[in-house]
C-alpha cells in the first residue's frame, strides 16, 4: 500500500547525493473533490502538488513556494503551492475557447495541456522579498522543465519522476550535491549516472502503490542510503472571511457599490475549498467605512 501525505528525504553516505519522496493521498483528493476534470487534466494537477511539495522541502523560513503555469491550450491556468509547514492546495481553470481533444481527455502531456506559455517558481516568505523565476515551457512534460530550472538557475544536476491516478499523486527527486564527500569528479559523475539508472526503472505503479522504504529499497538496495523521519503534508486553504473582505475592498468604493446594487448581496465563493462568503449591505458598508452612495 502507498504511502499516505508523507514526505522522505535521504541521503547517500557514499556520494554527494540526495533525494527526496512524496506520495499524497487524503491531500489530493481533497483538491479533485474541487475539481471534477478529465484524467489527464487531474494527473497534471497532481504531479504540480508533488512537484512543489518537493520543492518545499527546501523552505527554510515561514512562507510558501507556489508552482504556476498558463498557456494558451486546453489549461488557461494550473497552480499548486505549499507551505513550509507542508499545507498544500492546488487548482486548475479551462480555457475556454479551446476544447479539450477527447483523446487527450485521459492521457496527455503537459505541452498538449497547456500549450505554449511559461511557468514560474515563486518563493514568498512571510517577511522578506518576494522572489519568481520563469522556467521556460520546452519540454514535454513538468519533470523535463524542472530539471532545466535547477540546472540553470542553481546549476545542480536534479532529476524528477512522477505519477499520478484518481487515488494519488507521487513524486521522487534525486539531487546532486556540492562536492564534500568526494573531490573526484569522475567518480562523483559515476554515482549520479548509476543512480540516476536504477532511478528510471521505476514504474509509475510502483511510484505510487509502493511504501516509500520498499521502494527506496528496490531501486537502491545495493547503495548506502539513510532515510530521514517522514514530514506530514495535508491539504489547507489560507482563505478566511477577513482576506475576502480585503480583496473586495481592493476593487474600489464605485465598483463595490455597483456589485450590491445588481445582486442585492455581494456573494464570493473561494476557487481552492468552495468557502462560501456573502457580503450584505451592512457588510459593505463597515467595509467601506460609512454610508453608501
Amino acid at each position: 500500500m502507498a504511502s499516505n501525505d508523507l514526505l522522505h528525504r535521504f541521503i547517500f553516505d557514499d556520494c554527494d547525493i540526495r533525494g527526496e519522496i512524496v506520495t499524497l493521498g487524503d491531500s489530493y483528493q481533497e483538491v479533485l473533490a474541487n475539481n471534477h476534470y478529465p484524467l489527464a487534466i487531474q494527473q497534471l494537477l497532481g504531479e504540480f502538488m508533488a512537484a512543489t511539495s518537493l520543492l518545499s522541502s527546501t523552505l527554510k523560513f515561514d512562507g510558501m513556494i507556489i508552482l504556476q503555469a498558463r498557456g494558451d491550450g486546453p489549461i488557461s491556468t494550473i497552480m499548486a503551492e505549499c507551505s513550509n509547514h507542508q499545507s498544500l492546495r492546488a487548482i486548475v481553470r479551462l480555457n475556454p475557447d479551446v476544447t479539450l481533444d477527447p483523446a487527450v481527455g485521459e492521457q496527455g502531456t503537459m505541452k498538449q495541456l497547456l500549450g505554449t506559455g511559461v511557468l514560474a517558481i515563486t518563493i514568498e516568505p512571510k517577511k522578506g522579498e518576494r522572489y519568481q523565476g520563469i522556467v521556460p515551457m520546452d519540454s514535454e512534460n513538468l519533470a523535463g522543465c524542472l530539471e532545466h530550472y535547477f540546472y540553470q538557475s542553481e546549476q545542480l544536476k536534479t532529476r524528477l519522476w512522477f505519477a499520478a491516478d484518481r487515488e494519488f499523486a507521487s513524486g521522487l527527486l534525486l539531487q546532486a550535491l556540492p562536492q564534500q564527500l568526494n573531490t573526484d569528479l569522475e567518480t562523483n559523475t559515476e554515482h549520479w549516472e548509476t543512480l540516476c539508472a536504477l532511478s528510471d526503472t521505476i514504474t509509475a505503479e510502483e511510484l505510487l502503490t509502493l511504501e516509500h522504504q520498499d521502494l527506496l529499497y528496490r531501486l537502491f538496495h545495493e547503495e548506502a542510503v539513510r532515510i530521514f523521519d517522514p514530514s506530514t503534508l495535508h491539504f489547507s486553504c489560507s482563505c478566511s472571511r477577513e482576506r475576502t473582505a480585503s480583496a473586495l475592498l481592493s476593487l474600489g468604493r464605485d465598483e463595490v457599490e455597483e456589485l450590491l446594487i445588481e445582486q442585492g448581496n455581494i456573494e464570493i465563493d473561494c476557487q481552492f475549498c468552495n468557502q462560501h462568503y456573502e457580503f450584505d449591505a451592512a457588510d459593505v458598508r463597515d467595509l467601506l467605512g460609512g454610508s453608501l452612495h
